[in-house]
Protein backbone atom coordinates (compact mmCIF):
# COMPACT_ATOMS: atom_id res chain seq x y z
CA UNK A 1 0.00 0.00 0.00
CA UNK A 2 1.28 3.85 -0.93
CA UNK A 3 0.84 5.73 2.15
CA UNK A 4 1.53 9.00 0.46
CA UNK A 5 1.57 10.67 -3.32
CA UNK A 6 5.06 9.90 -4.90
CA UNK A 7 7.45 12.88 -5.34
CA UNK A 8 6.14 15.32 -8.46
CA UNK A 9 8.68 17.28 -10.00
CA UNK A 10 9.51 19.86 -12.67
CA UNK A 11 12.52 19.12 -14.66
CA UNK A 12 13.79 20.90 -17.44
CA UNK A 13 15.66 18.77 -19.56
CA UNK A 14 14.92 17.01 -22.75
CA UNK A 15 12.56 13.73 -22.67
CA UNK A 16 14.58 12.34 -25.23
CA UNK A 17 17.47 12.14 -22.96
CA UNK A 18 15.55 11.67 -19.67
CA UNK A 19 15.97 8.99 -17.38
CA UNK A 20 13.05 7.45 -15.69
CA UNK A 21 11.47 3.76 -15.66
CA UNK A 22 8.77 5.26 -17.92
CA UNK A 23 8.03 8.14 -19.89
CA UNK A 24 4.03 8.89 -20.97
CA UNK A 25 3.04 10.40 -24.05
CA UNK A 26 -0.17 11.15 -25.55
CA UNK A 27 -0.85 10.38 -29.50
CA UNK A 28 -3.27 12.65 -30.90
CA UNK A 29 -3.79 11.05 -34.16
CA UNK A 30 -0.89 12.22 -35.62
CA UNK A 31 2.54 12.64 -34.42
CA UNK A 32 3.40 15.96 -33.02
CA UNK A 33 6.68 17.57 -30.76
CA UNK A 34 7.62 15.27 -28.33
CA UNK A 35 5.67 12.14 -29.36
CA UNK A 36 7.23 12.70 -32.90
CA UNK A 37 10.48 13.41 -31.40
CA UNK A 38 10.56 10.08 -29.35
CA UNK A 39 8.60 8.14 -32.34
CA UNK A 40 11.51 8.93 -34.97
CA UNK A 41 13.84 7.43 -32.27
CA UNK A 42 11.89 4.10 -31.60
CA UNK A 43 11.40 3.43 -35.32
CA UNK A 44 8.07 3.99 -35.53
CA UNK A 45 7.73 6.50 -38.40
CA UNK A 46 6.38 3.79 -41.02
CA UNK A 47 4.44 6.41 -42.37
CA UNK A 48 4.87 9.30 -40.48
CA UNK A 49 1.93 11.01 -42.61
CA UNK A 50 -0.70 7.84 -41.73
CA UNK A 51 -2.92 10.05 -39.36
CA UNK A 52 -4.35 7.12 -36.92
CA UNK A 53 -3.48 4.52 -37.97
CA UNK A 54 -0.86 4.15 -34.83
CA UNK A 55 -3.15 4.02 -31.95
CA UNK A 56 -6.92 5.28 -31.82
CA UNK A 57 -8.46 7.35 -29.37
CA UNK A 58 -9.01 5.18 -26.06
CA UNK A 59 -5.67 2.70 -26.55
CA UNK A 60 -2.36 2.32 -25.70
CA UNK A 61 0.88 0.77 -26.25
CA UNK A 62 3.60 -0.02 -23.98
CA UNK A 63 6.97 0.11 -25.99
CA UNK A 64 10.81 -0.10 -24.85
CA UNK A 65 12.85 2.40 -25.18
CA UNK A 66 15.72 0.29 -26.29
CA UNK A 67 18.33 2.36 -24.58
CA UNK A 68 17.74 4.72 -27.94
CA UNK A 69 16.31 7.38 -25.08
CA UNK A 70 16.83 8.00 -21.57
CA UNK A 71 13.36 5.99 -20.60
CA UNK A 72 13.29 2.42 -20.23
CA UNK A 73 9.60 2.02 -21.64
CA UNK A 74 7.30 4.38 -23.24
CA UNK A 75 3.57 4.90 -22.73
CA UNK A 76 1.88 5.78 -25.81
CA UNK A 77 -2.34 6.96 -25.01
CA UNK A 78 -4.31 7.91 -27.77
CA UNK A 79 -6.37 10.88 -27.64
CA UNK A 80 -8.45 12.98 -29.97
CA UNK A 81 -7.09 14.96 -32.72
CA UNK A 82 -5.26 18.40 -31.75
CA UNK A 83 -8.54 20.45 -32.85
CA UNK A 84 -10.64 18.21 -30.61
CA UNK A 85 -8.33 18.62 -27.57
CA UNK A 86 -10.11 20.17 -24.41
CA UNK A 87 -8.67 20.61 -20.84
CA UNK A 88 -11.05 17.85 -19.84
CA UNK A 89 -9.61 15.47 -22.16
CA UNK A 90 -6.25 16.56 -20.31
CA UNK A 91 -7.33 15.80 -17.28
CA UNK A 92 -8.72 12.19 -18.16
CA UNK A 93 -5.44 11.50 -20.24
CA UNK A 94 -4.18 11.94 -16.48
CA UNK A 95 -5.61 9.71 -15.22
CA UNK A 96 -5.64 6.84 -18.03
CA UNK A 97 -2.34 6.98 -18.10
CA UNK A 98 -1.89 5.93 -14.38
CA UNK A 99 -4.85 3.00 -15.06
CA UNK A 100 -2.82 1.86 -17.84
CA UNK A 101 0.28 1.89 -16.26
CA UNK A 102 -1.27 -0.16 -13.43
CA UNK A 103 -2.50 -2.31 -15.60
CA UNK A 104 1.42 -3.56 -17.36
CA UNK A 105 3.81 -1.72 -15.51
CA UNK A 106 2.72 -1.69 -11.69
CA UNK A 107 5.94 -1.42 -10.10
CA UNK A 108 7.55 1.63 -11.92
CA UNK A 109 8.96 3.68 -9.61
CA UNK A 110 10.06 6.72 -11.28
CA UNK A 111 6.85 8.20 -14.10
CA UNK A 112 7.73 11.31 -16.69
CA UNK A 113 5.41 13.16 -18.99
CA UNK A 114 5.59 16.27 -20.99
CA UNK A 115 2.55 18.91 -20.76
CA UNK A 116 0.48 18.68 -23.99
CA UNK A 117 -1.66 21.35 -25.56
CA UNK A 118 0.42 24.86 -25.23
CA UNK A 119 2.07 25.01 -28.42
CA UNK A 120 -2.03 24.80 -30.02
CA UNK A 121 -2.81 28.12 -27.35
CA UNK A 122 -4.28 26.18 -24.64
CA UNK A 123 -3.43 28.21 -21.19
CA UNK A 124 0.07 26.51 -20.05
CA UNK A 125 -1.26 26.95 -15.81
CA UNK A 126 -4.40 25.12 -17.06
CA UNK A 127 -3.05 22.29 -18.58
CA UNK A 128 -0.63 21.73 -16.58
CA UNK A 129 -3.16 21.77 -13.21
CA UNK A 130 -5.51 19.54 -15.37
CA UNK A 131 -3.16 16.69 -16.04
CA UNK A 132 -1.64 16.81 -12.41
CA UNK A 133 -5.64 16.66 -11.35
CA UNK A 134 -6.32 13.34 -13.32
CA UNK A 135 -2.87 11.66 -11.68
CA UNK A 136 -3.85 12.64 -8.54
CA UNK A 137 -7.31 11.30 -9.09
CA UNK A 138 -6.59 8.15 -9.76
CA UNK A 139 -3.43 7.97 -7.05
CA UNK A 140 -6.14 8.73 -4.41
CA UNK A 141 -6.56 5.01 -4.54
CA UNK A 142 -3.45 4.09 -2.34
CA UNK A 143 -3.80 0.64 -4.16
CA UNK A 144 -2.89 1.90 -7.52
CA UNK A 145 0.79 1.86 -8.53
CA UNK A 146 2.00 1.03 -4.91
CA UNK A 147 5.83 1.24 -5.79
CA UNK A 148 5.81 4.53 -7.29
CA UNK A 149 7.94 7.01 -6.10
CA UNK A 150 8.18 9.57 -8.21
CA UNK A 151 6.40 11.69 -11.09
CA UNK A 152 8.66 14.72 -13.47
CA UNK A 153 6.73 17.10 -15.39
CA UNK A 154 10.27 17.43 -18.56
CA UNK A 155 10.22 21.03 -19.93
CA UNK A 156 12.67 21.16 -22.17
CA UNK A 157 12.09 25.39 -22.29
CA UNK A 158 14.02 26.56 -19.45
CA UNK A 159 11.85 29.12 -18.87
CA UNK A 160 8.31 27.70 -18.63
CA UNK A 161 10.11 24.78 -16.83
CA UNK A 162 10.35 27.68 -14.07
CA UNK A 163 6.49 28.78 -14.17
CA UNK A 164 5.71 25.46 -14.11
CA UNK A 165 7.79 24.74 -11.10
CA UNK A 166 5.96 28.19 -9.59
CA UNK A 167 2.92 26.47 -10.46
CA UNK A 168 3.72 23.23 -8.92
CA UNK A 169 4.81 24.95 -5.34
CA UNK A 170 2.23 27.68 -5.42
CA UNK A 171 -0.79 24.50 -5.71
CA UNK A 172 0.30 21.37 -4.72
CA UNK A 173 0.86 20.00 -1.13
CA UNK A 174 1.72 16.51 -1.10
CA UNK A 175 -1.28 14.41 0.63
CA UNK A 176 0.07 12.65 3.63
CA UNK A 177 -3.05 9.54 3.24
CA UNK A 178 -4.33 10.44 -0.06
CA UNK A 179 -7.75 9.02 -0.10
CA UNK A 180 -8.43 11.76 3.41
CA UNK A 181 -6.73 14.62 1.77
CA UNK A 182 -8.65 17.28 -0.24
CA UNK A 183 -6.81 18.72 -3.54
CA UNK A 184 -6.27 22.91 -3.70
CA UNK A 185 -9.11 24.17 -5.46
CA UNK A 186 -6.84 25.66 -8.18
CA UNK A 187 -6.09 22.16 -8.84
CA UNK A 188 -9.24 20.14 -8.22
CA UNK A 189 -11.02 22.21 -10.84
CA UNK A 190 -8.63 22.01 -13.82
CA UNK A 191 -9.96 20.33 -16.24
CA UNK A 192 -13.18 20.04 -15.31
CA UNK A 193 -16.29 19.45 -17.49
CA UNK A 194 -17.80 23.02 -17.72
CA UNK A 195 -15.16 24.81 -19.88
CA UNK A 196 -14.35 27.73 -18.34
CA UNK A 197 -14.21 30.88 -20.15
CA UNK A 198 -11.11 32.18 -22.22
CA UNK A 199 -9.71 35.06 -23.74
CA UNK A 200 -7.78 34.66 -27.01
CA UNK A 201 -4.56 36.57 -28.09
CA UNK A 202 -3.61 37.20 -31.52
CA UNK A 203 0.00 38.33 -31.51
CA UNK A 204 3.73 37.59 -33.20
CA UNK A 205 5.29 33.74 -32.00
CA UNK A 206 8.84 36.30 -31.61
CA UNK A 207 10.98 35.41 -28.78
CA UNK A 208 11.27 39.18 -28.09
CA UNK A 209 7.83 39.36 -27.85
CA UNK A 210 7.58 36.66 -25.06
CA UNK A 211 7.81 38.58 -21.42
CA UNK A 212 5.21 40.87 -23.42
CA UNK A 213 3.03 37.86 -23.62
CA UNK A 214 3.37 36.37 -19.80
CA UNK A 215 3.99 39.47 -17.96
CA UNK A 216 1.49 41.99 -19.80
CA UNK A 217 -0.99 40.52 -21.06
CA UNK A 218 -1.18 36.41 -19.67
CA UNK A 219 -1.15 37.55 -15.92
CA UNK A 220 -3.47 40.27 -16.32
CA UNK A 221 -5.67 37.68 -18.05
CA UNK A 222 -5.57 35.19 -15.53
CA UNK A 223 -6.31 37.86 -12.65
CA UNK A 224 -9.56 38.44 -14.02
CA UNK A 225 -10.63 35.27 -13.64
CA UNK A 226 -10.03 33.80 -17.80
CA UNK A 227 -8.28 31.19 -19.53
CA UNK A 228 -5.51 32.42 -21.50
CA UNK A 229 -4.76 31.17 -24.70
CA UNK A 230 -2.54 31.88 -27.70
CA UNK A 231 -1.05 29.22 -30.38
CA UNK A 232 2.76 29.35 -29.76
CA UNK A 233 3.87 28.66 -33.67
CA UNK A 234 4.39 30.72 -36.16
CA UNK A 235 2.70 28.59 -39.50
CA UNK A 236 -0.77 27.80 -39.22
CA UNK A 237 -1.59 25.17 -41.10
CA UNK A 238 -4.43 22.16 -41.14
CA UNK A 239 -5.90 21.14 -37.70
CA UNK A 240 -4.03 24.38 -36.24
CA UNK A 241 -6.00 26.85 -38.37
CA UNK A 242 -9.55 24.70 -37.28
CA UNK A 243 -8.27 24.91 -33.53
CA UNK A 244 -7.25 28.66 -34.02
CA UNK A 245 -10.97 29.64 -35.49
CA UNK A 246 -12.81 27.71 -33.09
CA UNK A 247 -11.04 28.91 -30.01
CA UNK A 248 -11.74 32.72 -31.66
CA UNK A 249 -15.57 31.84 -32.21
CA UNK A 250 -16.36 31.03 -28.28
CA UNK A 251 -13.64 33.41 -26.78
CA UNK A 252 -14.46 35.74 -24.39
CA UNK A 253 -12.49 38.83 -25.89
CA UNK A 254 -10.07 38.55 -28.57
CA UNK A 255 -6.61 40.96 -27.40
CA UNK A 256 -4.55 41.21 -30.72
CA UNK A 257 -1.23 42.90 -30.49
CA UNK A 258 -0.40 44.77 -33.42
CA UNK A 259 2.77 45.54 -32.79
CA UNK A 260 4.96 44.60 -35.93
CA UNK A 261 2.11 44.18 -38.07
CA UNK A 262 2.15 40.96 -38.19
CA UNK A 263 0.23 39.28 -41.43
CA UNK A 264 -1.53 36.19 -39.33
CA UNK A 265 -2.37 38.66 -36.22
CA UNK A 266 -4.33 41.06 -38.85
CA UNK A 267 -5.99 37.68 -40.01
CA UNK A 268 -7.30 36.43 -36.96
CA UNK A 269 -8.59 39.96 -35.96
CA UNK A 270 -10.82 40.01 -39.26
CA UNK A 271 -11.81 36.44 -38.61
CA UNK A 272 -12.62 37.85 -34.93
CA UNK A 273 -14.54 41.13 -36.29
CA UNK A 274 -16.81 38.46 -38.66
CA UNK A 275 -17.72 36.24 -35.58
CA UNK A 276 -18.66 39.77 -34.18
CA UNK A 277 -16.28 38.45 -30.98
CA UNK A 278 -15.38 41.14 -28.84
CA UNK A 279 -11.71 42.50 -29.53
CA UNK A 280 -9.55 44.48 -28.05
CA UNK A 281 -6.69 46.38 -30.19
CA UNK A 282 -3.04 46.61 -28.67
CA UNK A 283 0.39 48.25 -29.80
CA UNK A 284 3.56 49.12 -29.01
CA UNK A 285 3.83 51.72 -31.43
CA UNK A 286 0.88 53.53 -32.89
CA UNK A 287 2.75 54.08 -36.32
CA UNK A 288 2.86 50.80 -37.05
CA UNK A 289 -0.76 50.56 -37.79
CA UNK A 290 -2.13 49.67 -41.03
CA UNK A 291 -5.41 51.90 -42.58
CA UNK A 292 -7.69 49.02 -42.13
CA UNK A 293 -7.47 49.47 -38.34
CA UNK A 294 -6.53 53.08 -37.72
CA UNK A 295 -9.99 53.82 -36.95
CA UNK A 296 -10.49 51.34 -34.56
CA UNK A 297 -10.06 52.18 -30.82
CA UNK A 298 -6.78 50.68 -29.89
CA UNK A 299 -4.43 50.51 -26.57
CA UNK A 300 -1.02 51.70 -27.12
CA UNK A 301 1.42 50.99 -24.24
CA UNK A 302 5.33 51.85 -23.36
CA UNK A 303 6.18 48.95 -21.83
CA UNK A 304 5.72 45.70 -20.42
CA UNK A 305 4.47 47.16 -16.96
CA UNK A 306 2.46 49.73 -19.01
CA UNK A 307 0.70 47.14 -20.71
CA UNK A 308 0.19 44.94 -17.35
CA UNK A 309 -1.64 48.24 -15.97
CA UNK A 310 -3.92 49.31 -18.72
CA UNK A 311 -4.77 45.53 -19.64
CA UNK A 312 -5.59 44.89 -15.87
CA UNK A 313 -8.08 47.72 -15.48
CA UNK A 314 -9.38 47.27 -19.19
CA UNK A 315 -10.55 43.44 -18.47
CA UNK A 316 -11.98 44.43 -14.79
CA UNK A 317 -15.72 45.59 -17.54
CA UNK A 318 -15.42 41.65 -19.24
CA UNK A 319 -14.96 40.42 -16.02
CA UNK A 320 -18.26 41.78 -14.69
CA UNK A 321 -20.21 40.99 -17.86
CA UNK A 322 -19.17 37.56 -18.82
Amino acid sequence: MRLHDPKITVKNADVLDYPCNVLVLKYAQWWHGADLAVGRELGLGKGWDSGGEFLAPGEFRLLPGDKKIGADQVLFVGLAPLKKLTYSLLREFGKSAILHLNKVAPQSRHLAMTIHGVNIGMDEREVFLAQLAGILDVLSDPQIMTGLEEISFVEKNAARAKRLAEILAENYKPRISPQLNELSRPISDAGCSQEKPHIFVAMPFLEEMEDTFIFGIHGPVQEAGFLCERVDIAVFTGDIVERIKSRIETAQLVIADLTGANANVYLEVGYAWGCKVNTLLICKNVDELKFDVKGQRCLIYSSINDLKKKLSSELKFHARTR
